[in-house]
C-alpha cells in the first residue's frame, strides 16, 4: 500500500534506507505496545502450551507461560511493511505471502496444542509437512515465473554462478523453505534462543538484499544483480523491529514464547531471503546455530534407530548442554555469540570473492 507514497515526492522518503528505518520503528513500537496486552489476554485465556514430560526438569516451571507471541510480531511486521513498502514487484508480494502462510500453519498447530492441553494434539508431522510444501510452492511459483529472477546457483566466496538449476531450482527452493522453517522451530526451545540468531540472520541477509538490489553496489562487489530486491529490505527491517519488541518479553526468564506461529514463519522467511538473494548455500553459515540444532536431532534420531544408542544426552543440542549442567542463560548467550560470529564470517564473503 505504501502509505508514505504521499511523501515520496520528497527525495528523503524515496530512499529505501529511510523507509526501512520507519518500518523498523513502527514495528518495534507496535510490538512493544501490543505484546504486554497480548500476554495479559493469553494468561486470562490460559493460552499456554504444555511442556513436554521428557523436557529438562527446570522447564516444568514454564508450564504457565503463554505462547503464540509469533502471531503478534508477525502481524506488527506486516502492518509496518504495508505503510512503507512499494508492492510493485514479485519479491515484496512473496515476502508478505511467506510470512502470512507459514504463520497460519504455525497458528493452527499452536491452537491444537493449547485447546487440548496436549503437545501431541497439534498438527501431525505429516500434515504439517504437506502444508509447508504447499505454502512453499505458493511462494515459489511467482518467483519461478518471474522475468526479474533466474534459477542460477551461487557459491559463497565465488563471484560467478556455478550453474543454472533450471526446473530443479523449484524443488531445491522447496527444500530450503522447509529446512529453514523447521530448523528455527527446533531451535526455539530456550528463552530468546531462536530470537537473537534470527535477528542476526535477517540483518545479514538484509545487507545482501540491499547490495544486490542496487546496480552500482552489486556491480562493484560482484554480487548478483536483481532489480527490486531493495524493497524487501524494508520488510526485513520491519520484522527485525518487531522481533526486538518481542525479545523485550521473550528474553530470560521469558514472559511469552513465540510458538510455531512465530518460529515456522521466521524460518521460512529467512529461507525466502536466502533464495532471492542467491545465498541458499551461504545460509548454512548465516543460520549456523539453526543448522547445528537440526544436525543434532538428525544424528540423535539416526543413531538411536540404527545403533539403539544416543549421541547426545538429549536433542536438540541445547538440551544436551542443560543435561550436562549448564545453566539456561549461559547456553543462550553462548549460542548468540556463535550466531554473531558465523554471520560476521558470512558477511566477509561480500568482499572475499
Amino acid at each position: 500500500m505504501y502509505y508514505l507514497s504521499e511523501l515520496s515526492n520528497y527525495a528523503f522518503f524515496s530512499y529505501i534506507s529511510v523507509r526501512a528505518g520507519f518500518a523498523f520503528f513502527i514495528a518495534l513500537c507496535l510490538s512493544l505496545f501490543l505484546m504486554p496486552r497480548f500476554i495479559l489476554w493469553a494468561k486470562a485465556k490460559k493460552a499456554n502450551q504444555p511442556i513436554y514430560k521428557y523436557a529438562p526438569q527446570n522447564h516444568q516451571n514454564k508450564n504457565d507461560t503463554p505462547t503464540m507471541g509469533g502471531l503478534v510480531f508477525i502481524s506488527c511486521a506486516i502492518v509496518a511493511s504495508l505503510f512503507c513498502v512499494k508492492f510493485d514487484n514479485v519479491f515484496t508480494i512473496c515476502a508478505i505471502l511467506c510470512l502470512v502462510l507459514f504463520c497460519l500453519i504455525g497458528l493452527i498447530d499452536d491452537l491444537g496444542k493449547i485447546l487440548k492441553k496436549d503437545n501431541h494434539c497439534g498438527l501431525s508431522a505429516r500434515v504439517k509437512f504437506i502444508l509447508q510444501i504447499l505454502a512453499s510452492v505458493i511462494c515459489i511459483i511467482p518467483l519461478y515465473l518471474s522475468a526479474e529472477f533466474n534459477t542460477e546457483l551461487y557459491l559463497p566466496f565465488y563471484k560467478h554462478p556455478l550453474f543454472d538449476m533450471g526446473i530443479f531450482a523449484f524443488f531445491f527452493w522447496i527444500l530450503v523453505f522447509i529446512s529453514s522453517s523447521n530448523a528455527v522451530n527446533l531451535t526455539d526451545g530456550l528463552d530468546g534462543l531462536a530470537t537473537v540468531p534470527s535477528i542476526f540472520s535477517l540483518s545479514s541477509l538484509g545487507i545482501f538484499l540491499y547490495l544486490s538490489g542496487n546496480l552500482n553496489y552489486s556491480e562493484y562487489l560482484l554480487l548478483p544483480k536483481i532489480q527490486g530486491l531493495g524493497e524487501v529490505v524494508i520488510v526485513c527491517a520491519a520484522l527485525i523491529g518487531a522481533l526486538m519488541g518481542f525479545l523485550w518479553y521473550n528474553c530470560y526468564p521469558a514472559q511469552i514464547f513465540m510458538g510455531d506461529s512465530g518460529s515456522l514463519s521466521l524460518g521460512a522467511f529467512i529461507g525466502f531471503l536466502a533464495i532471492i538473494s542467491k545465498n541458499e548455500i551461504l545460509l548454512l553459515l548465516i543460520g549456523f546455530v539453526f543448522v547445528l540444532e537440526t544436525i543434532s536431532v538428525i544424528l540423535q534420531v539416526g543413531s538411536f534407530k540404527i545403533f539403539n544408542k544416543r549421541v547426545f544426552k538429549m536433542a536438540p543440542i541445547h538440551h544436551h548442554f542443560e543435561k550436562a549442567g549448564w545453566v539456561e542463560n549461559k547456553i543462550i548467550v553462548r549460542f548468540w555469540m556463535i550466531a554473531l560470529l558465523s554471520n560476521l564470517i558470512a558477511l566477509a564473503s561480500i568482499k572475499i570473492r
